[in-house]
């Protein structure tokens, strides 16, 4: 009562009624309900009720009262403890009232009592009459609450509680962007900004480093602040009442009151919409790369075991296994490089992104790079149906699922996609294969990533997750008589009306080929399904094996294109030829058919332009053209008088009948027997060739003109 009114009440109530401060008038900017409690008045029974809603608890005592002091520890602290869980011991607040009444202070009989019960976060005198320390005690009760000492320091032992040094660990690890171990002026500058969105005067980050100069001897290091210096600090804020300091920091990066990171923190909301997957972004690449160099201290473009080990210590647990090893690409000691290290974050990304957004908050992300959360490191691509519509896509990360049967080659598939022949491969111990493999390919110059997922050759049992992908391999083993029938079952059972483009790989081509064990050979049933005749494929090499195969198979996922129409319309039937070599209209104009028998329709029309035929048509008309101008000049030369001009007419018609010559001579020569002799005195006495090379020519042009207009629209 004497908070609110500011003054002493003349008569004083049992029990005063319930009141709310406002967070606009508390110095923490938090709303404040008290609630009072009159033993006199009220049941235990309403006691427990209110001690299961509060957050603090204050212990009122009279300082001239040794009873009621004695009550404390007799009565209210047990009673308290009582109701609620061990693990989450309420906040208390010793509060001695009635100071005005007496000259000597009560702390040395609490400090035993203060020292007996951690839950006790502080002891104050006050008085309500004199309105001595009233404010201060519910400042008190507020800090107690957003900034408890429990879970930050052991009174006791007079040291910081491992949860809390294993937190602040983590922070210095993060803060400290050279991992060098040493937190420099500017990191520490980094630090005081991100965390009070302030910078240290350069007097203040002196005084604060003599300060650890004058405790600890290796406290300061190369003039900047070490991990010891950098817990001693905040065990000093500690033991002088600023914990709120040390909270402050501790929340910022993603603390709870229990010393946890958050779920908010570590989970972000991000939705993703059905057929829609979800990549990295330029900047957390970026971020990805600076810790790659970061904790790559012998500059080998690898991650030793050991700086490795390094780079997860900010994690409560090591994320990756040894199958990561055999998921990307690694170097000749078998250590993550450069370009694995960046292919299995994109897989997690990819795979999990809830995982991924766990990995990038231990990582501290959001920080280092002052975003909201880590979710603005991710992108979500755009529904897989638009891409269909528009014949094009905006993704970097295609899925390819390979099938085939039991010893087919599919891991073998797999592992030389990362550069492993067959003499690596069986290195690899069985505990350590993945089921997944994931590199750079590259489309047109462009750099993709292509992601293969090994499906268990469960034939009557694959699941969405099997057959969601944008490319489909069929693995068989030519040396196996029985190899090619499952995949050919499984094309026709799941694949055979799927927009999903397919690809049938004959593996191990270095032995035997021999006569599969089905209706039709796995070419005729690639033929008559309008497929991709199967790719040769082998790992029994000398060298790494080549990567075009699956070059090819990005490009194909790139362009999500039917492959049936696609074929239809722009694949020679006859021949098959034009057959993988056109993935789509606009690659074929670019490479090129190779057919030559006249049924592809875009090779007959280049066929067409190109014969002897239509070359000759076209010199004979050129020709003719010049020949009439060569006359036209004839009769122009008797208008002019002068010699000067009479001689540069002939000059122009000497030229021009020269013209004649060359161009009827290269007619003839090309054209065999379509060419004939065409005298200049046969023209002179008509006008029909003029009208007849006009009229062609003119014909010719549109004809021309008309098939561009509509190559171009297919």
């Amino acid at each position: 009562m004497s908070l609110v009114s500011e003054e002493f009440p003349d008569e004083v109530p049992l029990r005063a009624e319930e009141i709310t401060i406002p967070a606009d008038v508390t110095p923490e900017r938090v709303p404040t309900h008290i609630v009072d409690y009159s033993e006199a008045e009220q049941s235990d029974e309403q006691l427990y009720q209110e001690i299961s809603k509060a957050n603090v608890i204050c212990i009122v005592y009279s300082v001239n009262n040794k009873k009621s002091i004695e009550k404390v520890t007799s009565h209210w602290i047990p009673l308290i403890n009582d109701r609620t869980d061990k693990d989450s011991r309420l906040p208390l607040i010793l509060v001695g009232n009635k100071s005005d009444l007496v000259e000597h202070s009560s702390m040395e009989t609490i400090l035993p009592i203060m020292n007996q019960y951690s839950e006790i976060e502080t002891c104050v005198e006050c008085s309500a009459k004199n309105l001595k320390n009233i404010s201060e005690l519910f400042y008190y009760a507020q800090k107690a609450v957003l900034h408890p000492t429990g879970p930050l320091y052991c009174p006791e032992e007079k040291e910081m509680k491992p949860s809390c040094i294993k937190a602040l660990t983590r922070i210095f690890k993060i803060s400290d962007l050279d991992n060098d171990g040493i937190l420099n002026d500017n990191e520490l500058n980094f630090f005081q900004r991100t965390c009070f969105n302030m910078p240290l005067a350069p007097q203040a980050l002196e005084d604060v480093k003599n300060v650890v100069r004058r405790n600890m001897t290796d406290g300061v290091k190369g003039n900047g602040l070490t991990l010891k210096g950098f817990l001693f600090l905040h065990t000093l804020f500690i033991q002088r009442g600023r914990h709120e300091t040390t909270w402050t920091v501790l929340r910022r990066f993603g603390y709870d009151d229990d010393l946890e990171l958050t779920q908010e923190y570590l989970f972000p909301l991000l939705k993703i919409p059905p057929e829609c997957t979800t990549e990295l972004n330029h900047n957390a690449y970026l971020f990805l790369q600076s810790v790659f160099d970061k904790h790559d201290k012998d500059r080998d473009c690898a991650l030793s075991p050991d700086e490795l080990k390094d780079l997860f210590k900010v994690f409560p647990y090591m994320p990756w296994g040894p199958d990561v090893n055999t998921t990307v690409c690694t170097n000749e000691q078998g250590w993550i490089t450069y370009q694995g290290y960046l292919s299995q974050w994109t897989l997690t990304t990819y795979l999990d992104m809830q995982r991924c957004l766990e990995y990038l908050g231990y990582l501290g992300y959001s920080i280092i790079h002052e975003q909201e959360s880590q979710a603005a490191a991710i992108t979500v691509t755009r529904n897989k149906r638009i891409d269909l519509q528009k014949k094009q896509t905006q993704r970097n990360v295609f899925r390819c699922n390979v099938l085939g049967a039991r010893g087919s080659g599919k891991s073998g598939f797999l592992q030389a996609f990362l550069g492993r022949n067959l003499a690596k491969q069986k290195r690899i111990r069985d505990d350590h294969k993945s089921y997944y493999a994931i590199s750079t390919t590259y489309v047109y110059g462009q750099e993709k990533y292509l992601l293969l997922h090994e499906v268990l050759p469960d034939f009557e049992f694959l699941s969405e997750t099997d057959l969601a992908c944008d490319i489909v391999c069929l693995v068989y083993d030519i040396s196996n008589p029985h190899s090619f029938e499952y995949c050919a079952k499984a094309y026709k059972k799941y694949f055979i009306d799927s927009k999903t483009p397919c690809m049938f790989i004959a593996a191990k081509s270095d032995l035997h080929e021999v006569r599969q064990q089905y209706g039709l050979s796995p070419l005729d049933f690639c033929r008559r399904h309008k497929l991709h005749p199967p790719q040769l494929f082998t790992c029994n090499t000398a060298d790494a094996p080549s990567k075009d195969l699956y070059n090819k198979l990005t490009t194909m996922a790139m362009y999500p294109i039917d492959p049936k129409s696609l074929l239809l319309s722009w694949t020679c039937t006859i021949c098959d030829l034009c057959v993988g070599v056109c993935v789509c209209v606009r690659s074929h104009t670019k490479l090129r058919c190779r057919c030559t028998c006249n049924r592809c329709n875009l090779c007959l029309c280049q066929n067409l332009l190109n014969c002897e035929l239509l070359r000759s048509i076209r010199a004979i008309l050129y020709s003719g053209v010049l020949i009439r101008l060569g006359l036209w000049v004839d009769e122009l030369s008797a208008y002019l008088s002068t010699d000067e001009e009479s001689s540069l007419i002939h000059q122009v018609h000497a030229v021009s009948f020269v013209e004649d010559s060359v161009y009827m001579e290269s007619s003839c020569s090309r054209s065999g027997p379509l060419c004939f002799h065409m005298t200049q005195a046969d023209l002179k006495n008509s006008t029909f060739w003029l009208r007849a090379s006009v009229g062609a020519t003119v014909f010719a042009v549109l004809g021309f003109a008309m098939y561009k207009a509509l190559l171009k629209q297919r």
